[in-house]
């Protein structure tokens, strides 16, 4: 089972990353968005982000052209998985959501096409049974950003065959990715460990215990973090946390609580970074 030519579903910010990845390892990537508007808005990030990796120094022109030139997108999901070997979702981490991505995905995708999500709280085995091959699903936990971030959580449904499993860490190998493989469970290891130590700022910055700066600065300094909890949660979105805390309170109890504070910014509309504000004001 070899994987040659791989789909993204989503180019936002997670998707746009893994495309990233994908076709720097030299895979022809096909990119699908909801829309064709959508689809061109990813492809502009996608072209910004290798921008200041060149600027930086980190990427050289050629390399950056050769990316480019691998990354197609559009809209039409049949036409875009068509000679896909790996399709990879990267929809809104929402059950449902990409549960009918799975069974749309199923519908029109080669038979032998795996199919990866790369949901960081969701079960992968619930994932796979909405479509007719679970043998051939598997989670791909990429994390943020996963164009420079080099670890790859690898989750097992219960029916992922050994077949599906080699393929995709070989895949990953050649994207320049260590990898871990993990059992299915909410969270998996890294967001079980770090997404509630997330969400436990939230109740230390409502509590008054300290200010976002000096809680941030705490990690920074303190834990040598690269990047402060609460300016994490921004900077991936307050949506997407609260809906991980949502998922890990449902299925593991109530000691993973969403925050008060975090519930409350949300409902505000302060997403984070992509709203211009969250914890902290990025309008200026």
């Amino acid at each position: 089972m070899r994987i040659e030519r791989v789909s993204v579903i989503g180019i936002g910010t997670m998707g746009g990353q893994i495309g990233i990845v994908c076709a720097r390892a030299g895979f022809p990537t096909i990119m699908v968005e909801s829309s064709s508007e959508q689809a061109q808005k990813g492809m502009a990030n996608i072209t910004s982000f290798l921008g200041h990796q060149r600027k930086k120094g980190k990427m050289s022109e050629a390399e950056v052209d050769s990316v480019l030139s691998l990354v197609s997108s559009g809209a039409d999901l049949a036409e875009a998985v068509a000679e896909a070997d790996l399709v990879i979702e990267a929809v809104f981490e929402d059950i449902d959501t990409k549960k009918n991505v799975m069974k749309a995905l199923d519908a029109v995708a080669p038979e032998q096409t795996i199919f990866a999500s790369n949901t960081s709280t969701l079960w992968i085995t619930e994932l796979a049974a909405a479509t007719a091959r679970s043998d051939r699903c598997i989670g791909t936990h990429f994390l943020i950003p996963a164009a420079l971030t080099p670890l790859v959580e690898v989750v097992k449904g219960m029916e992922t065959s050994d077949k599906t499993h080699s393929a995709v860490l070989n895949f990953l190998k050649k994207c320049g990715k260590e990898t871990v493989t993990v059992s299915d469970s909410p969270g998996f290891v890294i967001n079980r460990l770090y997404v509630p130590l997330v969400n436990e700022a939230f109740f230390a910055l409502d509590t008054g215990l300290a200010s976002a700066e000096d809680i941030d600065r705490s990690c920074t300094k303190g834990l040598a973090f690269p990047l402060g909890p609460l300016a994490a949660a921004d900077a991936f979105g307050l949506d997407i946390l609260l809906a991980c805390m949502q998922t890990f309170h449902r299925e593991l109890g109530e000691k993973y609580r969403p925050a008060p504070l975090l519930m409350k910014l949300v409902k505000a509309g302060r997403l984070g970074r992509k709203t211009g504000r969250g914890v902290y004001d990025y309008a200026t």
